[in-house]
Protein backbone atom coordinates (compact mmCIF):
# COMPACT_ATOMS: atom_id res chain seq x y z
CA UNK A 1 0.00 0.00 0.00
CA UNK A 2 1.38 3.30 -0.83
CA UNK A 3 0.19 6.34 0.93
CA UNK A 4 0.55 9.89 -1.20
CA UNK A 5 0.23 13.14 0.97
CA UNK A 6 1.17 16.77 0.16
CA UNK A 7 4.59 16.86 0.81
CA UNK A 8 4.45 20.55 1.68
CA UNK A 9 2.03 20.08 4.26
CA UNK A 10 -1.54 21.48 4.61
CA UNK A 11 -3.48 24.98 6.23
CA UNK A 12 -4.18 24.71 9.36
CA UNK A 13 -8.13 25.07 8.96
CA UNK A 14 -8.83 24.26 5.47
CA UNK A 15 -9.46 20.46 3.41
CA UNK A 16 -6.99 17.96 4.38
CA UNK A 17 -6.92 14.98 1.82
CA UNK A 18 -4.28 11.81 1.29
CA UNK A 19 -4.26 8.91 -0.47
CA UNK A 20 -3.95 4.87 0.26
CA UNK A 21 -3.62 3.18 -3.55
CA UNK A 22 -2.40 -0.47 -4.74
CA UNK A 23 -2.35 -1.15 -8.13
CA UNK A 24 -5.55 -2.81 -9.42
CA UNK A 25 -3.27 -6.19 -10.09
CA UNK A 26 -1.90 -5.90 -6.09
CA UNK A 27 -6.02 -5.92 -5.10
CA UNK A 28 -6.64 -9.81 -5.74
CA UNK A 29 -5.96 -10.44 -1.80
CA UNK A 30 -6.78 -7.23 -0.08
CA UNK A 31 -10.24 -6.58 1.45
CA UNK A 32 -12.11 -3.60 -0.18
CA UNK A 33 -13.20 -2.53 2.41
CA UNK A 34 -11.84 1.00 4.72
CA UNK A 35 -8.04 1.33 5.24
CA UNK A 36 -7.28 2.05 9.17
CA UNK A 37 -4.99 4.66 9.18
CA UNK A 38 -2.99 6.28 12.26
CA UNK A 39 -2.00 10.05 12.04
CA UNK A 40 0.57 10.60 14.43
CA UNK A 41 3.19 12.83 15.09
CA UNK A 42 6.74 12.74 13.25
CA UNK A 43 8.55 10.95 16.20
CA UNK A 44 6.21 8.33 16.33
CA UNK A 45 3.64 9.20 19.05
CA UNK A 46 0.01 8.10 17.57
CA UNK A 47 -2.71 10.70 17.99
CA UNK A 48 -5.52 9.46 16.79
CA UNK A 49 -6.88 6.55 14.44
CA UNK A 50 -9.34 6.91 11.18
CA UNK A 51 -10.52 5.37 8.44
CA UNK A 52 -10.33 5.75 4.79
CA UNK A 53 -12.58 5.15 3.02
CA UNK A 54 -12.81 3.21 -0.42
CA UNK A 55 -12.92 4.81 -3.26
CA UNK A 56 -12.17 2.15 -6.30
CA UNK A 57 -10.25 1.71 -9.32
CA UNK A 58 -9.02 4.91 -10.76
CA UNK A 59 -8.34 4.96 -14.01
CA UNK A 60 -5.34 7.81 -14.54
CA UNK A 61 -3.30 5.65 -12.30
CA UNK A 62 -4.57 2.27 -12.53
CA UNK A 63 -4.90 1.59 -8.58
CA UNK A 64 -7.52 0.80 -6.28
CA UNK A 65 -8.20 3.88 -4.37
CA UNK A 66 -8.53 4.78 -0.90
CA UNK A 67 -8.84 8.27 0.35
CA UNK A 68 -8.83 9.58 4.06
CA UNK A 69 -10.17 13.57 4.69
CA UNK A 70 -8.20 14.39 7.52
CA UNK A 71 -9.77 17.95 8.04
CA UNK A 72 -10.03 17.94 11.26
CA UNK A 73 -6.70 17.47 11.91
CA UNK A 74 -6.05 21.44 13.02
CA UNK A 75 -3.11 21.30 15.64
CA UNK A 76 0.10 22.87 14.06
CA UNK A 77 3.00 20.28 13.96
CA UNK A 78 5.20 18.11 12.04
CA UNK A 79 2.62 14.72 10.92
CA UNK A 80 2.72 10.90 9.47
CA UNK A 81 0.35 8.91 8.30
CA UNK A 82 0.62 5.00 8.84
CA UNK A 83 -0.64 2.46 7.67
CA UNK A 84 0.50 -1.40 8.73
CA UNK A 85 4.06 -1.02 8.07
CA UNK A 86 3.80 2.02 5.84
CA UNK A 87 4.45 4.90 6.94
CA UNK A 88 4.21 8.28 4.54
CA UNK A 89 6.69 11.20 4.26
CA UNK A 90 6.13 13.75 6.60
CA UNK A 91 4.12 17.10 6.06
CA UNK A 92 3.30 19.94 8.19
CA UNK A 93 -0.10 21.72 9.13
CA UNK A 94 0.79 25.78 9.60
CA UNK A 95 -0.55 28.41 7.99
CA UNK A 96 2.33 30.11 6.58
CA UNK A 97 2.53 26.84 4.36
CA UNK A 98 1.59 28.44 0.47
CA UNK A 99 3.07 32.13 1.56
CA UNK A 100 6.66 30.56 1.97
CA UNK A 101 5.82 28.19 -1.35
CA UNK A 102 4.81 31.65 -2.91
CA UNK A 103 7.70 33.28 -2.42
CA UNK A 104 10.13 30.18 -3.83
CA UNK A 105 7.82 29.76 -6.83
CA UNK A 106 8.25 33.79 -7.51
CA UNK A 107 12.27 33.68 -6.56
CA UNK A 108 12.33 31.02 -9.53
CA UNK A 109 11.52 34.14 -12.09
CA UNK A 110 15.15 35.87 -11.03
CA UNK A 111 17.12 32.65 -11.47
CA UNK A 112 15.94 32.62 -15.17
CA UNK A 113 17.02 36.57 -15.88
CA UNK A 114 18.85 36.90 -18.79
CA UNK A 115 21.21 39.51 -19.63
CA UNK A 116 22.65 40.73 -15.96
CA UNK A 117 25.12 38.86 -13.82
CA UNK A 118 23.25 37.01 -11.06
CA UNK A 119 25.59 37.89 -7.74
CA UNK A 120 26.41 35.92 -4.98
CA UNK A 121 24.35 38.34 -2.41
CA UNK A 122 21.04 37.69 -4.32
CA UNK A 123 21.72 33.86 -6.24
CA UNK A 124 23.97 32.93 -3.11
CA UNK A 125 25.65 29.45 -4.61
CA UNK A 126 23.60 29.82 -8.30
CA UNK A 127 25.39 33.07 -8.93
CA UNK A 128 26.43 33.04 -12.44
CA UNK A 129 27.67 35.72 -14.80
CA UNK A 130 25.86 38.05 -17.23
CA UNK A 131 24.48 36.19 -20.74
CA UNK A 132 23.32 37.09 -23.82
CA UNK A 133 24.24 40.90 -24.10
CA UNK A 134 25.57 40.84 -27.97
CA UNK A 135 23.35 42.52 -30.61
CA UNK A 136 20.17 40.43 -32.15
CA UNK A 137 20.20 40.51 -36.12
CA UNK A 138 16.46 39.91 -37.82
CA UNK A 139 16.04 36.27 -38.85
CA UNK A 140 14.69 37.35 -42.67
CA UNK A 141 18.32 39.22 -42.89
CA UNK A 142 20.21 36.35 -41.17
CA UNK A 143 18.88 34.19 -43.49
CA UNK A 144 20.53 36.28 -46.56
CA UNK A 145 23.45 36.12 -44.60
CA UNK A 146 23.75 32.55 -44.75
CA UNK A 147 23.09 32.01 -48.21
CA UNK A 148 25.88 34.92 -48.85
CA UNK A 149 23.09 37.62 -49.93
CA UNK A 150 23.79 39.79 -47.34
CA UNK A 151 27.60 40.58 -45.99
CA UNK A 152 27.95 40.31 -42.04
CA UNK A 153 28.61 44.42 -42.34
CA UNK A 154 25.12 44.68 -43.93
CA UNK A 155 22.81 43.18 -41.14
CA UNK A 156 21.40 45.75 -38.78
CA UNK A 157 21.91 45.00 -35.53
CA UNK A 158 19.40 45.37 -32.61
CA UNK A 159 20.62 45.84 -28.73
CA UNK A 160 17.60 44.08 -26.90
CA UNK A 161 18.65 42.27 -23.54
CA UNK A 162 17.08 41.41 -20.48
CA UNK A 163 13.43 39.06 -19.67
CA UNK A 164 13.43 35.91 -18.78
CA UNK A 165 14.64 32.30 -20.18
CA UNK A 166 11.30 31.05 -21.26
CA UNK A 167 12.12 26.92 -20.06
CA UNK A 168 14.98 25.37 -20.12
CA UNK A 169 16.32 26.65 -23.41
CA UNK A 170 17.43 30.42 -23.47
CA UNK A 171 14.58 31.14 -25.96
CA UNK A 172 12.39 34.43 -24.96
CA UNK A 173 9.10 34.13 -27.01
CA UNK A 174 6.55 36.64 -26.56
CA UNK A 175 3.18 34.85 -26.03
CA UNK A 176 5.22 33.16 -23.27
CA UNK A 177 6.01 35.76 -21.48
CA UNK A 178 2.84 37.25 -21.91
CA UNK A 179 0.64 34.22 -20.46
CA UNK A 180 3.19 34.24 -17.30
CA UNK A 181 2.78 38.18 -16.87
CA UNK A 182 -0.61 37.47 -16.88
CA UNK A 183 -0.83 34.82 -13.99
CA UNK A 184 1.59 36.50 -12.07
CA UNK A 185 -0.09 40.33 -12.32
CA UNK A 186 -4.02 38.99 -11.74
CA UNK A 187 -2.24 36.62 -8.97
CA UNK A 188 -1.17 40.69 -7.48
CA UNK A 189 -4.12 42.01 -8.40
CA UNK A 190 -6.44 39.60 -7.13
CA UNK A 191 -4.28 39.40 -3.78
CA UNK A 192 -1.91 41.95 -2.82
CA UNK A 193 -1.55 40.54 0.54
CA UNK A 194 0.25 37.58 -0.67
CA UNK A 195 3.07 39.77 -2.12
CA UNK A 196 4.41 42.06 0.60
CA UNK A 197 7.51 40.13 1.57
CA UNK A 198 10.88 40.55 0.21
CA UNK A 199 12.58 38.00 -2.87
CA UNK A 200 15.77 39.21 -1.71
CA UNK A 201 16.63 40.53 -5.80
CA UNK A 202 18.30 43.61 -6.94
CA UNK A 203 15.28 45.91 -6.67
CA UNK A 204 14.11 44.97 -3.28
CA UNK A 205 13.61 47.95 -0.88
CA UNK A 206 12.53 50.70 -3.99
CA UNK A 207 9.13 50.72 -2.85
CA UNK A 208 7.62 48.51 -4.67
CA UNK A 209 6.12 45.04 -4.18
CA UNK A 210 9.30 43.04 -5.56
CA UNK A 211 7.24 40.80 -7.39
CA UNK A 212 6.10 43.87 -9.96
CA UNK A 213 9.80 44.76 -9.53
CA UNK A 214 10.43 40.93 -10.90
CA UNK A 215 7.39 41.59 -13.78
CA UNK A 216 9.37 45.06 -14.47
CA UNK A 217 12.24 42.92 -15.59
CA UNK A 218 10.26 41.00 -18.24
CA UNK A 219 8.05 44.01 -19.47
CA UNK A 220 11.22 45.85 -19.98
CA UNK A 221 12.47 43.29 -22.66
CA UNK A 222 8.76 42.96 -24.24
CA UNK A 223 8.45 46.60 -24.97
CA UNK A 224 12.15 46.31 -26.78
CA UNK A 225 10.23 43.51 -28.84
CA UNK A 226 7.84 46.30 -29.80
CA UNK A 227 9.00 47.83 -33.97
CA UNK A 228 8.22 50.81 -35.31
CA UNK A 229 5.12 50.24 -36.69
CA UNK A 230 3.63 48.72 -33.90
CA UNK A 231 3.92 45.34 -34.58
CA UNK A 232 6.34 42.95 -32.21
CA UNK A 233 8.29 40.49 -32.84
CA UNK A 234 7.42 36.50 -31.99
CA UNK A 235 10.69 35.46 -30.48
CA UNK A 236 14.10 36.45 -29.72
CA UNK A 237 16.17 33.25 -30.04
CA UNK A 238 19.83 31.54 -31.51
CA UNK A 239 18.87 29.58 -34.77
CA UNK A 240 19.21 26.18 -32.16
CA UNK A 241 18.67 25.36 -28.61
CA UNK A 242 21.87 25.48 -26.79
CA UNK A 243 24.09 22.90 -25.90
CA UNK A 244 24.19 22.18 -22.69
CA UNK A 245 26.54 25.08 -21.05
CA UNK A 246 25.62 27.82 -18.75
CA UNK A 247 24.16 30.43 -20.19
CA UNK A 248 26.89 33.08 -20.46
CA UNK A 249 29.05 30.00 -22.30
CA UNK A 250 26.11 30.26 -25.79
CA UNK A 251 27.39 32.84 -27.69
CA UNK A 252 25.33 32.03 -31.03
CA UNK A 253 23.44 34.59 -32.82
CA UNK A 254 20.89 35.65 -31.25
CA UNK A 255 17.95 36.34 -33.61
CA UNK A 256 14.63 38.24 -33.90
CA UNK A 257 11.94 36.29 -35.52
CA UNK A 258 8.97 38.00 -37.31
CA UNK A 259 6.02 39.49 -35.69
CA UNK A 260 2.48 37.59 -35.25
CA UNK A 261 -0.50 38.79 -34.12
CA UNK A 262 -0.69 36.81 -31.38
CA UNK A 263 2.44 38.19 -30.49
CA UNK A 264 1.13 41.72 -30.99
CA UNK A 265 -2.02 40.93 -29.33
CA UNK A 266 -0.71 39.50 -26.46
CA UNK A 267 1.56 42.47 -26.15
CA UNK A 268 -1.22 45.07 -26.49
CA UNK A 269 -3.00 43.38 -23.44
CA UNK A 270 -0.12 43.06 -21.28
CA UNK A 271 0.74 46.31 -21.96
CA UNK A 272 -2.40 47.95 -21.09
CA UNK A 273 -2.78 45.90 -18.22
CA UNK A 274 0.48 46.78 -16.37
CA UNK A 275 -0.39 50.24 -17.23
CA UNK A 276 -3.30 50.16 -14.45
CA UNK A 277 -1.06 48.00 -11.92
CA UNK A 278 2.49 50.40 -12.74
CA UNK A 279 -0.21 53.28 -11.66
CA UNK A 280 0.28 53.83 -7.95
CA UNK A 281 4.37 53.20 -8.42
CA UNK A 282 5.87 54.59 -11.43
CA UNK A 283 3.35 56.82 -13.77
CA UNK A 284 5.96 57.11 -16.21
CA UNK A 285 6.22 53.74 -16.83
CA UNK A 286 2.30 53.45 -16.63
CA UNK A 287 1.93 56.47 -19.58
CA UNK A 288 4.39 54.52 -21.43
CA UNK A 289 3.03 51.03 -21.92
CA UNK A 290 -0.84 52.45 -21.92
CA UNK A 291 1.35 54.13 -25.16
CA UNK A 292 3.04 51.14 -26.50
CA UNK A 293 -0.48 49.37 -26.25
CA UNK A 294 -2.11 51.51 -28.08
CA UNK A 295 0.36 51.89 -31.08
CA UNK A 296 0.20 48.04 -31.16
CA UNK A 297 -3.88 47.99 -31.20
CA UNK A 298 -3.42 49.99 -33.97
CA UNK A 299 -1.18 47.96 -35.96
CA UNK A 300 -4.01 45.15 -35.08
CA UNK A 301 -6.88 47.53 -36.18
CA UNK A 302 -4.73 47.64 -39.84
CA UNK A 303 -4.06 43.68 -39.76
CA UNK A 304 -7.36 41.98 -39.16
CA UNK A 305 -5.84 38.85 -40.46
CA UNK A 306 -4.26 35.79 -38.49
CA UNK A 307 -0.82 36.06 -39.10
CA UNK A 308 2.38 33.72 -38.09
CA UNK A 309 5.42 32.79 -40.23
CA UNK A 310 6.49 29.20 -38.80
CA UNK A 311 10.03 29.39 -39.70
CA UNK A 312 11.27 25.75 -39.35
CA UNK A 313 14.76 26.99 -39.94
CA UNK A 314 14.92 28.56 -36.37
CA UNK A 315 14.33 24.72 -34.36
CA UNK A 316 13.75 26.85 -30.85
CA UNK A 317 10.19 27.05 -29.85
CA UNK A 318 7.65 27.80 -32.35
CA UNK A 319 5.07 28.37 -30.00
CA UNK A 320 2.53 28.48 -33.19
CA UNK A 321 -0.98 29.04 -33.17
CA UNK A 322 -4.33 28.11 -35.05
CA UNK A 323 -5.76 30.99 -33.82
CA UNK A 324 -5.62 34.65 -32.96
CA UNK A 325 -9.33 35.03 -31.32
CA UNK A 326 -8.52 34.77 -27.80
CA UNK A 327 -5.27 37.05 -27.89
CA UNK A 328 -7.45 39.81 -29.36
CA UNK A 329 -10.34 39.61 -27.35
CA UNK A 330 -7.79 39.55 -24.01
CA UNK A 331 -6.29 42.78 -25.80
CA UNK A 332 -9.69 44.49 -26.09
CA UNK A 333 -11.06 43.54 -23.16
CA UNK A 334 -7.85 45.12 -21.39
CA UNK A 335 -7.55 48.07 -23.31
CA UNK A 336 -11.23 48.69 -22.36
CA UNK A 337 -10.55 48.37 -18.49
CA UNK A 338 -7.75 50.55 -18.75
CA UNK A 339 -9.79 53.91 -21.02
CA UNK A 340 -13.08 53.04 -20.94
CA UNK A 341 -13.41 53.34 -24.51
CA UNK A 342 -16.56 51.62 -25.44
CA UNK A 343 -15.30 50.40 -28.76
CA UNK A 344 -12.94 47.95 -27.17
CA UNK A 345 -15.59 46.64 -25.52
CA UNK A 346 -17.64 46.13 -28.14
CA UNK A 347 -14.51 44.58 -29.54
CA UNK A 348 -14.23 42.07 -26.80
CA UNK A 349 -17.89 40.78 -27.26
CA UNK A 350 -17.69 40.13 -30.98
CA UNK A 351 -14.13 37.49 -30.54
CA UNK A 352 -16.08 36.03 -27.40
CA UNK A 353 -18.93 35.54 -29.28
CA UNK A 354 -16.57 33.13 -31.65
CA UNK A 355 -14.64 31.15 -29.18
CA UNK A 356 -16.55 28.07 -28.10
CA UNK A 357 -14.81 27.93 -24.44
CA UNK A 358 -13.50 31.09 -23.44
CA UNK A 359 -11.89 30.45 -19.64
CA UNK A 360 -8.30 28.87 -20.57
CA UNK A 361 -5.32 30.12 -19.01
CA UNK A 362 -2.59 28.72 -21.45
CA UNK A 363 -0.47 30.07 -23.70
CA UNK A 364 -2.25 29.12 -26.62
CA UNK A 365 -5.68 30.20 -25.53
CA UNK A 366 -6.04 33.10 -22.96
CA UNK A 367 -9.00 33.22 -23.71
CA UNK A 368 -10.02 33.15 -19.86
CA UNK A 369 -7.54 36.37 -18.87
CA UNK A 370 -10.12 38.39 -20.85
CA UNK A 371 -12.54 37.36 -17.94
CA UNK A 372 -10.70 37.97 -15.25
CA UNK A 373 -10.44 41.31 -17.46
CA UNK A 374 -13.66 41.67 -17.40
CA UNK A 375 -14.95 40.87 -14.54
CA UNK A 376 -11.86 42.59 -11.80
CA UNK A 377 -13.80 44.87 -10.09
CA UNK A 378 -15.47 41.29 -8.61
CA UNK A 379 -12.17 39.11 -8.41
CA UNK A 380 -10.40 41.89 -6.39
CA UNK A 381 -12.70 42.35 -3.72
CA UNK A 382 -12.77 39.41 -0.68
CA UNK A 383 -16.03 37.15 -1.08
CA UNK A 384 -19.28 38.19 1.08
CA UNK A 385 -17.69 41.52 0.62
CA UNK A 386 -19.38 44.88 -0.41
CA UNK A 387 -17.71 46.15 -3.38
CA UNK A 388 -15.92 49.42 -3.28
CA UNK A 389 -15.58 49.87 -7.29
CA UNK A 390 -18.01 51.45 -9.45
CA UNK A 391 -20.77 49.29 -10.38
CA UNK A 392 -22.41 51.84 -12.97
CA UNK A 393 -21.80 49.44 -15.78
CA UNK A 394 -23.17 49.98 -19.06
CA UNK A 395 -25.86 47.60 -20.29
CA UNK A 396 -23.39 46.60 -23.25
CA UNK A 397 -21.05 45.50 -20.18
CA UNK A 398 -23.68 44.55 -17.81
CA UNK A 399 -24.50 41.98 -20.33
CA UNK A 400 -21.71 40.58 -20.93
CA UNK A 401 -20.49 39.88 -17.79
CA UNK A 402 -23.44 38.23 -16.81
CA UNK A 403 -23.22 35.93 -19.87
CA UNK A 404 -19.40 35.36 -18.98
CA UNK A 405 -19.54 34.29 -15.35
CA UNK A 406 -22.31 31.69 -16.15
CA UNK A 407 -20.41 30.75 -18.53
CA UNK A 408 -17.42 30.39 -16.19
CA UNK A 409 -19.15 29.08 -13.09
CA UNK A 410 -20.41 26.14 -15.22
CA UNK A 411 -17.55 25.15 -16.43
CA UNK A 412 -16.29 25.25 -12.82
CA UNK A 413 -19.05 22.82 -11.76
CA UNK A 414 -18.43 20.30 -15.07
CA UNK A 415 -14.41 20.19 -13.40
CA UNK A 416 -15.87 19.73 -9.94
CA UNK A 417 -17.59 16.15 -11.44
CA UNK A 418 -14.09 15.03 -12.77
CA UNK A 419 -12.27 15.50 -9.80
CA UNK A 420 -15.34 13.62 -8.29
CA UNK A 421 -14.70 10.80 -10.51
CA UNK A 422 -11.23 10.54 -10.11
CA UNK A 423 -9.35 8.61 -6.86
CA UNK A 424 -6.58 11.50 -6.76
CA UNK A 425 -9.04 14.17 -6.66
CA UNK A 426 -7.53 15.72 -9.46
CA UNK A 427 -9.48 17.89 -12.34
CA UNK A 428 -7.86 16.11 -15.24
CA UNK A 429 -9.06 13.25 -17.16
CA UNK A 430 -6.92 9.81 -18.06
CA UNK A 431 -6.54 11.21 -21.64
CA UNK A 432 -5.46 14.85 -20.39
CA UNK A 433 -2.29 13.81 -19.27
CA UNK A 434 -0.13 15.41 -22.19
CA UNK A 435 2.88 17.74 -21.99
CA UNK A 436 3.01 19.68 -19.59
CA UNK A 437 -0.24 18.30 -17.77
CA UNK A 438 0.68 19.49 -14.52
CA UNK A 439 -0.16 23.16 -16.23
CA UNK A 440 -3.42 21.77 -17.13
CA UNK A 441 -4.34 21.02 -13.56
CA UNK A 442 -2.82 24.19 -12.33
CA UNK A 443 -4.96 26.08 -14.65
CA UNK A 444 -8.03 24.29 -13.62
CA UNK A 445 -6.73 25.50 -9.89
CA UNK A 446 -7.00 29.00 -11.09
CA UNK A 447 -10.42 28.69 -12.51
CA UNK A 448 -11.54 27.33 -9.10
CA UNK A 449 -9.83 30.56 -7.53
CA UNK A 450 -11.65 32.49 -10.06
CA UNK A 451 -15.11 31.05 -9.65
CA UNK A 452 -14.59 30.97 -5.84
CA UNK A 453 -14.10 34.93 -6.04
CA UNK A 454 -17.38 34.98 -7.98
CA UNK A 455 -19.37 32.71 -5.91
CA UNK A 456 -17.34 31.35 -2.49
CA UNK A 457 -19.05 27.59 -2.33
CA UNK A 458 -17.00 25.83 -0.44
CA UNK A 459 -15.83 23.13 -2.69
CA UNK A 460 -14.55 25.58 -5.17
CA UNK A 461 -11.95 26.35 -2.43
CA UNK A 462 -11.29 22.53 -1.75
CA UNK A 463 -10.81 22.08 -5.52
CA UNK A 464 -7.94 24.36 -5.37
CA UNK A 465 -6.53 23.01 -2.87
CA UNK A 466 -7.14 19.64 -4.39
CA UNK A 467 -4.88 20.24 -7.40
CA UNK A 468 -1.97 21.67 -5.41
CA UNK A 469 -2.34 18.76 -3.39
CA UNK A 470 -1.42 16.62 -6.28
CA UNK A 471 1.17 19.21 -7.52
CA UNK A 472 2.79 18.46 -4.37
CA UNK A 473 2.78 15.00 -3.98
CA UNK A 474 -0.99 13.30 -4.00
CA UNK A 475 -0.32 11.68 -7.12
CA UNK A 476 0.56 8.17 -8.23
CA UNK A 477 4.24 9.15 -8.88
CA UNK A 478 4.85 10.20 -5.44
CA UNK A 479 7.18 13.00 -6.55
CA UNK A 480 6.54 16.60 -5.30
CA UNK A 481 6.95 18.39 -8.71
CA UNK A 482 8.41 21.32 -7.35
CA UNK A 483 12.08 21.17 -6.82
CA UNK A 484 13.21 21.87 -2.86
CA UNK A 485 9.34 21.13 -1.69
CA UNK A 486 8.81 18.02 0.25
CA UNK A 487 11.02 14.86 1.35
CA UNK A 488 10.57 13.45 -2.37
CA UNK A 489 10.77 16.29 -4.52
CA UNK A 490 12.12 15.89 -8.46
CA UNK A 491 15.53 17.03 -8.73
CA UNK A 492 16.71 16.71 -12.36
CA UNK A 493 14.33 19.28 -14.55
CA UNK A 494 15.44 19.71 -18.28
CA UNK A 495 17.03 23.09 -17.02
CA UNK A 496 20.11 24.05 -18.96
CA UNK A 497 21.37 25.91 -15.88
CA UNK A 498 20.88 23.16 -13.37
CA UNK A 499 22.09 20.75 -15.64
CA UNK A 500 25.74 22.88 -16.53
CA UNK A 501 26.04 24.51 -12.99
CA UNK A 502 28.11 21.36 -11.30
CA UNK A 503 26.25 22.21 -7.83
CA UNK A 504 24.16 19.00 -7.05
CA UNK A 505 21.32 20.84 -5.45
CA UNK A 506 19.09 21.86 -7.73
CA UNK A 507 17.71 25.19 -7.49
CA UNK A 508 14.40 25.16 -5.58
CA UNK A 509 11.11 26.28 -6.82
CA UNK A 510 10.81 24.71 -10.16
CA UNK A 511 7.95 23.23 -11.18
CA UNK A 512 8.02 20.10 -13.49
CA UNK A 513 5.64 19.66 -16.66
CA UNK A 514 4.81 16.52 -15.50
CA UNK A 515 3.59 13.34 -16.44
CA UNK A 516 2.70 12.52 -20.28
CA UNK A 517 0.72 9.47 -21.03
CA UNK A 518 0.72 10.44 -24.73
CA UNK A 519 2.89 9.23 -27.33
CA UNK A 520 4.40 12.78 -27.95
CA UNK A 521 7.31 12.26 -25.89
CA UNK A 522 11.17 11.88 -26.70
CA UNK A 523 13.15 9.24 -26.84
CA UNK A 524 14.39 8.47 -23.54
CA UNK A 525 10.59 8.84 -21.82
CA UNK A 526 10.00 6.10 -24.38
CA UNK A 527 12.61 3.74 -23.31
CA UNK A 528 11.92 4.21 -19.82
CA UNK A 529 8.25 4.26 -19.60
CA UNK A 530 6.63 0.76 -20.34
CA UNK A 531 3.91 0.46 -23.04
CA UNK A 532 0.55 0.64 -21.34
CA UNK A 533 1.93 2.32 -18.39
CA UNK A 534 -1.30 4.44 -16.67
CA UNK A 535 -1.12 8.04 -17.75
CA UNK A 536 -1.14 9.75 -13.54
CA UNK A 537 2.56 7.21 -13.50
CA UNK A 538 4.03 8.43 -16.86
CA UNK A 539 6.69 9.71 -15.30
CA UNK A 540 10.23 9.82 -14.77
CA UNK A 541 13.32 12.47 -13.00
CA UNK A 542 15.20 12.54 -15.54
CA UNK A 543 16.68 16.07 -16.44
CA UNK A 544 16.93 13.81 -20.41
CA UNK A 545 13.13 13.40 -20.57
CA UNK A 546 12.08 17.51 -21.75
CA UNK A 547 8.51 15.85 -21.97
CA UNK A 548 8.50 15.27 -18.71
CA UNK A 549 10.59 17.44 -16.65
CA UNK A 550 11.23 20.84 -18.38
CA UNK A 551 10.63 23.76 -16.20
CA UNK A 552 8.83 27.38 -17.65
CA UNK A 553 7.81 30.17 -16.78
CA UNK A 554 4.44 29.51 -17.08
CA UNK A 555 4.53 26.41 -15.32
CA UNK A 556 5.96 28.66 -12.50
CA UNK A 557 3.21 31.14 -12.96
CA UNK A 558 0.19 29.38 -12.50
CA UNK A 559 1.17 27.86 -9.04
CA UNK A 560 1.94 31.28 -8.10
CA UNK A 561 -1.69 32.54 -8.63
CA UNK A 562 -3.08 29.31 -6.89
CA UNK A 563 -0.47 29.92 -4.07
CA UNK A 564 -1.23 33.24 -3.74
CA UNK A 565 -4.97 32.11 -3.26
CA UNK A 566 -4.64 30.04 -1.05
CA UNK A 567 -1.82 31.96 1.06
CA UNK A 568 -5.10 34.74 1.07
CA UNK A 569 -8.05 32.98 1.16
CA UNK A 570 -7.43 30.40 4.09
Amino acid sequence: MNIYVNQMGYLTNSSKFAILALPQEACADTPLSPAHVQICKEDGACLWEKDAVFFGPDASSGDFVWQLNFTELTAPGTYVIRYKDTVSYPFTVGDELYGNLNRLLSKMLYYQRCGMELTEEYAGNYARKACHTAPSVLWTEYERFLTGELSEADLQTFDIRGGWHDAGDYGRYTTAAACALGHILYAYRFFPEAFTTSLNIPESGNGIPDILNECRYELDWMLQMQTEDGSVYHKHTTQNHAAFVMPHEDTNQMLLLPPSSMAVADFVATMALASRIYRPFDEEFADRTLTAAKKSQAWLDQHPEFLFEHVKECRTGGYGDRSDIDERMWAAMELYRTTGEACYLEQAKHFFEQHPNPVQYGWADISGFAGWSLLEDELIQAPNTPSTESTDFSSAEAEFRTVYKEHLLKEADQLLEVIASCGYGVALEAKEYCWGSNLSVLNRGMLFATAYRLNPKPEYHTAVIRQMDYLLGVNATDYSYVTGVGAHAFCNPHNRITVADDIDETIPGYVSGGANGTRWVDPLAKELIPEGTPPMKSYVDRWECYSLNEITIYWNSPAIFCAAFLDSVK
